[in-house]
């Protein structure tokens, strides 16, 4: 079984009084009366991860980030709800990925961008479930861009952290849709014959780590508004193993190359941009990995730079 918990706890340093000292901590569940902004899940599993025959730990993940992203200097007119935990509980995985998936749908109904917080990358089929239920996506093409070192395409009977967008595949074609997928940062020796002859029959599109340097910036972001324009709704998903293993060693399977934090900084920057993004999450911190934190920093740094583009979209829009 799953349950949703009470809203966790925020702490975190205070430098004054006023609006000027202002960080994460201060702002979270602090505005009501309809504002919409940032809305926090956690997904608290790793059991997609154990099928998988992963590193355990990334149950312990959203606390991790929540703690990192605390302190950090909140943007003018952020606002920020936290919708709490869903716990997978008894290794019922597919109860809690519907358990998220009406908390991101409850989410994205009242007008929020969910930001969900992994959790194994199982946690994407239960984001993809509350974005597809939706009254925001009625009818939408969505598209799902997956910042990853795999394609999590896996065929596997049981579902896993590496069966997720397999998964969303199927569910699209049985609703009528096509299946838009796009990945950033795949990494070769990662994944199998099997895993690129599935990507190419359901029409993936990908870029190799290699070609995700610094020096090819502009090739990463045409790939990116190519897909973007393809599409109504861009459902941006960030497995941190993508980042190389010295930038974030706290995930399930380190990457032995992986894509320059700048370069994904930048994909996140460009995506809350646009008015399509309808979705986050940031899935395969290991706390029990990490060092000094570094994963944990890493992954509030890239919810902090969406957060603010996407508070800067809203007052321009306003």
């Amino acid at each position: 079984m799953s349950n949703t918990t009470h809203r966790p706890l925020w702490f975190g340093r205070h430098d004054g009084p006023g609006d000027q000292h202002r960080r994460w901590h201060h702002v979270v569940n602090t505005v009501h009366d309809g504002n919409t902004g940032i809305a926090i899940l956690g997904f608290r599993s790793d059991e997609g991860v154990r099928r998988n025959q992963g590193r355990i730990g990334a149950v312990d993940g959203p606390a991790s980030i929540r703690s990192a992203l605390a302190s950090m200097a909140a943007p003018a007119g952020l606002v920020v709800h936290d919708f709490g935990d869903t716990d997978v509980e008894n290794a019922n995985l597919e109860a809690g990925q519907q358990q998220l998936g009406s908390a991101v749908r409850e989410a994205l109904d009242e007008g929020h961008l969910p930001v969900v917080l992994g959790g194994g990358h199982e946690t994407a089929f239960g984001t993809y479930t509350g974005l597809r239920a939706s009254t925001v996506t009625d009818g939408q093409r969505i598209g799902i861009i997956n910042l990853d070192a795999h394609f999590d395409l896996r065929t596997d009977p049981v579902p896993s952290s590496g069966t997720p967008f397999r998964q969303v595949a199927r569910a699209e074609t049985e609703l009528g849709h096509d299946f838009n997928y796009a990945v950033i940062g795949i990494s070769q020796p990662g994944n199998t014959e099997a895993l690129f002859l599935t990507a190419r029959e359901l029409g993936v599109s990908y870029l190799f780590d290699e070609e995700c340097s610094e020096s090819r910036l502009q090739q990463v972001q045409k790939f990116v508004q190519d897909f973007t324009d393809s599409v109504d709704i861009v459902y941006l998903t960030i497995d941190l193993d993508v980042l190389p293993a010295y930038v974030a060693p706290g995930v399930s399977a380190p990457a032995s190359c992986g894509v320059p934090l700048s370069c994904v900084l930048e994909v996140c920057r460009q995506l809350a941009r646009t008015a399509k993004l309808a979705a986050v999450d940031v899935v395969e911190l290991n706390p029990l990995f990490d060092i000094d934190a570094r994963t944990a920093r890493v992954a509030a740094r890239l919810i902090h730079t969406i957060a603010t583009e996407r508070t800067r979209l809203r007052h321009a829009q306003s």
